[in-house]
């Protein structure tokens, strides 16, 4: 008996403890580590103020991020370098420019083509234009447009209307000769008024003179100054200064023309008072019959050509007797006067007895 109660003693122990061992047994229901519930952040009401992390991310703009590559394909092909001259055929500056109309009108900056008096305008594809010159230009809106000797060049379309809100996403596409610099950019505006619009920076001096377009590749404005706010002549502005040119002959400017060195312009000489070289008095004809102290006075006018020789005699007033009126046309026509201008001259002529 003390046997068997021994037995079942050492039994209940090593089924308690495993002899040692651990055991590999579990609860049944009991849930395993690779299924109990992970801790989970509880998600925030409306209302609820956001995380630090929210707060601080940057603002995206309304809409979807732009599709930079459809817009280099579509937009890039109108977009130029203008390279300016000056008289000399110094290289004065390049700057961006685009088509916007396919018989090679393009828009640039003012100041671009300030001291300009030849351009050429270069396309990406290797493509090189000459310009004809200006069709009209802005300084207070700082825009110009231009006219390239083509036939026929890709163009962008001005959207007249553009719905550009603050926070609205625009692209900014500069030409592909800048490299980098001209790469598609996803940039969003952040002042809109009624003339100007102002988008977040940075943007570079090289992105001056480039199209800022919509989504879908209209143009939306034009850059005019770089920065870290860099400011955007809208559309509105361009359709305006394209309204100015409807019979305009493409010339450059007469401020360009100002700065070209003028040829020295010898000093006038004064012109040489006109003066009688044969002057002979009439002759006092001997069948008029005069008394002793007797005279006659007469006023004659005579014209001179330039070659000196009397064209024409008129009698202002007359002596009084025909025959010394005669007279004195018969000489005065012999006279000369130096050659070198038409002139004129009113002559008294008096005849006087002895």
């Amino acid at each position: 008996m003390r046997v068997f109660r021994l037995t079942l003693l050492c039994l209940a122990i090593f089924a308690t403890t495993g002899c040692g061992r651990k055991s590999t047994g579990r609860i049944v229901g009991e849930p395993s580590a690779a299924q109990s519930p992970s801790v989970s952040t509880p998600v925030q009401s409306p209302g609820s103020s956001a995380s630090p992390s929210q707060a601080q991310s940057p603002k995206t703009g309304q809409g979807p991020a732009l599709d930079l590559s459809r817009l280099e394909n579509s937009v890039r092909p109108a977009v130029i370098w203008v390279t300016m001259f000056d008289s000399s055929g110094k290289l004065l500056r390049t700057e961006n420019a685009f088509f916007i109309s396919g018989d090679g009108k393009f828009i640039t900056t003012a100041h671009a083509i300030e001291g300009g008096v030849n351009a050429v305008a270069k396309m990406a594809d290797g493509r090189i234009y000459d310009v004809s010159g200006v069709l009209t230009a802005s300084t207070t809106l700082d825009l110009a447009v231009l006219q390239a000797d083509v036939k026929y060049v890709p163009f962008l379309t001005l959207n007249k209307n553009p719905n550009l809100e603050p926070d609205r996403r625009v692209g900014v596409v500069g030409s592909g000769l800048a490299g980098a610099d001209g790469a598609p950019r996803d940039v969003i505006i952040s002042i809109r008024q009624s003339d100007r619009l102002e988008i977040a920076g940075p943007i570079s001096s090289s992105s001056i003179g480039s199209p800022v377009v919509s989504e879908n590749g209209e143009v939306v404005g034009v850059v005019i100054s770089a920065g870290e706010k860099a400011t955007v002549r809208p559309s509105n502005a361009v359709d305006s200064l394209l309204g100015q040119i409807a019979d305009a002959k493409p010339r450059w400017p007469e401020i360009a023309r100002a700065i070209v060195t003028p040829t020295p312009t010898p000093t006038p000489r004064p012109t040489p008072k006109p003066r009688l070289v044969y002057a002979p008095a009439p002759a006092f004809p001997s069948e008029v019959r005069s008394r002793p102290g007797g005279a006659w006075s007469g006023r004659f006018r005579l014209n001179f050509n330039a070659r000196g020789n009397v064209t024409n005699i008129q009698v202002i007033q007359s002596t009084g007797n025909n025959v010394l009126d005669q007279s004195a046309l018969n000489t005065l026509r012999q006279w000369k006067s130096a050659p070198g201008q038409e002139w004129a001259a009113t002559v008294p002529v008096t005849f006087q007895s002895k």
